[in-house]
């Protein structure tokens, strides 16, 4: 309960403002080549609270606009528009470490509570990749080429140090240490629709939206979808929002999927029954890639399965859980997906997911060592 008071001529009128239904939490730390985007999607963000979309929903902001300032701001309605209201203002923000994301999750606690609470992480993104080789892939040089042109930005490369980067298991410490379970997390990330990143998350958000591929630097048109993310979220009518502005978007490319994590476990469960029975010995670049790289570093987890088991009853088995934890109704793409390293690629298999469980290469070395490996292999 949040108590505030009212003065009327002589008289003063204590109100109790209950919490909110939901808080959407918008999270943007420190990203130097994409601070220009950050606020297009606030402005976007901002135009949806305008026309009148917030019911008993509050919209919190933390915005970096710089390695060592932020700022925690409230968006809300009133005449008519919306306005910023400022919460608290960050000196050297500790965006990397677990017990830094945990206390700024306690602030917007503090400041709208509320019985669900959502997140929204726009920067940089390599999925599951921890942070010293996602950093590494940094520093490459890569072709632009493809049918659009040169020099598109995308929300990958090109980012910061790894000193501004943080592992997906530290954001899962900092959400259960703050005594929240995120009803969705959505990801204006690259690459952030992989199984073993929702994996390690599954304990802390109900729900996981991302991309599984690059996203051009615009990241989510919000003023389109933010109707669907604040009060029920409705994914479906959110992704198709997502899948008809990236089909006009100037580069028309764009993948988006939802993961319902309560299902992971589960398919985790087939997925090392099949490890068990079955090796992969196909060559790799008869996979669906969904990147740019070589060598590749995230194939689609629906094509990479149908590759490698051999067993029918198994592999339906398989397709069937598949669909539970990362429904049709919410997989979205256009006919091609952009890199910036190798311009646009086309998809003819698409389970709205990744893996890396198959690559081979010096970045995708750590899989071993993940949570997914460690439930899906003997």
């Amino acid at each position: 309960m949040v108590s505030f008071l009212l003065s009327c001529g002589k008289e003063e009128i204590t109100f109790t403002r209950a919490d909110a239904d939901r808080t959407v939490f918008m999270y943007l730390p420190w990203a130097s080549d994409l601070y220009g985007e950050f606020l297009v999607n606030i402005a976007d963000l901002e135009s949806a609270v305008s026309r009148g979309m917030l019911g008993n929903e509050r919209v919190v902001v933390f915005l970096s606009s710089s390695a060592t300032e932020a700022t925690l701001f409230e968006i809300t309605y009133a005449n008519g528009q919306a306005v910023r209201e400022t919460v608290k203002i960050y000196n050297s923000p500790a965006f990397t470490s677990a017990s830094g994301i945990t206390s700024i999750l306690n602030d917007v606690k503090t400041h709208a509570p509320a019985a669900k609470y959502s997140m929204i992480i726009g920067c940089h993104g390599m999925g599951w990749i921890p942070v010293g080789a996602a950093s590494a892939t940094r520093q490459e040089t890569s072709v632009e080429v493809g049918q659009y042109g040169t020099g598109h930005k995308t929300r990958w490369f090109g980012g910061t140090l790894a000193l501004y980067q943080t592992d997906v298991m530290t954001l899962a410490q900092a959400i259960s240490d703050a005594g929240i379970k995120m009803e969705y997390i959505l990801f204006d990330d690259c690459y952030m629709s992989s199984v073993e990143a929702a994996y390690d998350l599954r304990n802390v958000t109900d729900y996981l939206i991302g991309c599984p591929t690059e996203v051009m630097a615009y990241g989510m048109p919000y003023s389109a979808m933010a109707e669907y993310l604040f009060g029920e979220p409705d994914f479906e009518a959110a992704t198709d929002a997502f899948l008809e502005f990236y089909s006009g978007y100037s580069v028309p490319c764009g993948t988006i999927a939802v993961t319902v994590c309560s299902e992971l476990d589960a398919l985790a469960g087939i997925m090392k029954q099949i490890n068990g029975a079955f090796t992969f010995d196909g060559s790799l670049s008869s996979v669906q890639r969904m990147d740019g790289y070589y060598p590749q570093r995230f194939v689609d987890l629906g094509d990479y399965v149908s590759q490698l088991c051999e067993d029918d009853v198994l592999l339906t088995r398989f397709r069937a859980q598949l669909e539970k934890a990362v429904p049709p109704g919410s997989r979205k793409h256009t006919a091609q997906f952009y890199t910036r390293a190798s311009g646009a690629i086309t998809i003819n298999a698409f389970s709205g997911i990744t893996t890396s469980d198959p690559c081979q290469s010096t970045y995708t070395a750590a899989k071993t060592e993940t949570a997914w490996w460690a439930a899906t292999h003997n």
